[in-house]
């Protein structure tokens, strides 16, 4: 079985039958200039610089018939699904370039051109941060035989480390690729990293996404 070389020395080993890559939140809302973090006055170069890694990944897993699964955050239109507190805030809801930001069927809430998701891929439609949050994703893994994830997306220190805690908890192998993930802002995206490592590496492998794609890519014959 390929093998992943880790940070702290460790190794992933990638076993193709029960393996996924889950890409988080690739959405317009995130990623894209008229989108809502841009409307906050955010930077999201930064974040936009993971997409050719992650396009590089999402090709490289689709090649070796690894399963891909997509997640987007969004809300139903009339917010039922969005707990008080958050609506409080105003996450979602508001009009924009894209529409209402973060509301399923507009067009913010849609994965971005680059990484959109093939035919026959899973989407997860999650009405909060982490991805098995009133999802059906748990099933859905059980149901393939699924126990070790490689995730990445955005942002690091939320839906990304949500998800990432969530799936330790239910006794998933996780490997965050690193340079696949960002936040709005280098201090964030490192000390979400620098988490995983505490505690002897608590929260599952570490690496980058030339290691994992030199493991996803067959050798030639």
């Amino acid at each position: 079985m390929p093998t992943v070389s880790c940070n702290s020395g460790l190794t992933f080993e990638i076993i193709p039958q029960t393996t996924a890559l889950l890409v988080i939140d690739l959405q317009r809302d995130f990623l894209d200039p008229d989108g809502f973090i841009a409307s906050y006055g955010d930077d999201i170069s930064t974040m936009r610089s993971i997409i050719p890694n992650a396009v590089a990944l999402i090709q490289a897993a689709r090649a070796a018939d690894t399963t891909v699964i997509h997640t987007r955050e969004g809300y139903a239109p009339d917010l039922s699904d969005m707990h008080a507190m958050k609506r409080e805030r105003g996450v979602a809801g508001r009009s924009g370039p894209l529409g209402r930001f973060l509301i399923r069927g507009e067009a913010g809430h849609a994965h971005i051109a680059e990484c959109r998701p093939s035919t026959g891929e899973l989407i997860v439609d999650k009405p909060g941060f982490g991805s098995f949050y009133r999802t059906d994703l748990e099933q859905v893994l059980n149901d393939r035989g699924i126990d070790r994830l490689i995730l990445f997306g955005v942002t690091t220190q939320c839906c990304v480390s949500s998800t990432l805690r969530e799936a330790v908890d239910r006794g998933l192998r996780c490997l965050t690729v690193e340079d696949a993930c960002a936040a709005t802002t280098p201090e964030l995206h490192n000390a979400a990293i620098q988490m995983i490592y505490g505690e002897n590496n608590l929260f599952g492998w570490v690496s980058d996404a030339a290691r994992v794609l030199a493991a996803l890519t067959p050798l030639p014959t």
